[in-house]
């Protein structure tokens, strides 16, 4: 296989643009997340495929918590500032302002909706990304906007 039809090809896959958190005791994670889709109506399950060696990946997976938010077709240097390690401080998460949800994961105020999540399984593909099972234990819609999608910024993830 052509390794650039191969990466041209899988980046035309249609991908929103998310946030996940999670926090195990002192530890924040956080970052943009495009590989995401529901998986189950009942029980109410979602995947996220995270990196491995990221910082929300080793929360999630210690704490078995996360908030997978939704952004806003407006909210593209929201979603920017979480392709940088997580730096938590006086109630922000790379300054974005965030609450204690539910599960103690950290929901970030200016996000338009989000799903707070318990880990109902990791499946490790033995590459760089796991494939991680959450289920819904709580959501919030603050607003209805169009979310954004991969295809309207200019930046390429995939291949």
């Amino acid at each position: 296989m052509d390794a650039r039809t191969r990466k041209n090809t899988l980046r035309m896959l249609s991908n929103g643009v998310y946030v996940l958190t999670s926090r195990n005791g002192d530890c924040y994670g956080a970052a943009t997340v495009s590989w995401v889709s529901q998986v189950s109506f009942k029980p109410p399950l979602v995947m996220a495929a995270v990196k491995r060696n990221s910082n929300v990946f080793t929360c999630l997976a210690e704490s078995r918590t996360a908030v997978l938010h939704i952004v806003g077709d407006r909210q593209q240097e929201i979603a920017h500032r979480f392709f940088f390690p997580t730096h938590a401080e006086h109630g922000t998460i790379n300054g974005e302002p965030f609450a204690e949800g539910r599960t103690a994961a950290p929901v970030l105020a200016n996000l338009p909706a989000h799903i707070e999540c318990q880990v109902e399984r990791i499946v490790d593909t033995e590459g760089d990304h796991a494939v991680v099972i959450l289920r819904a234990v709580e959501a919030e819609c603050r607003e209805h906007v169009r979310p954004l999608t991969m295809a309207e910024t200019p930046w390429e993830y995939g291949g």
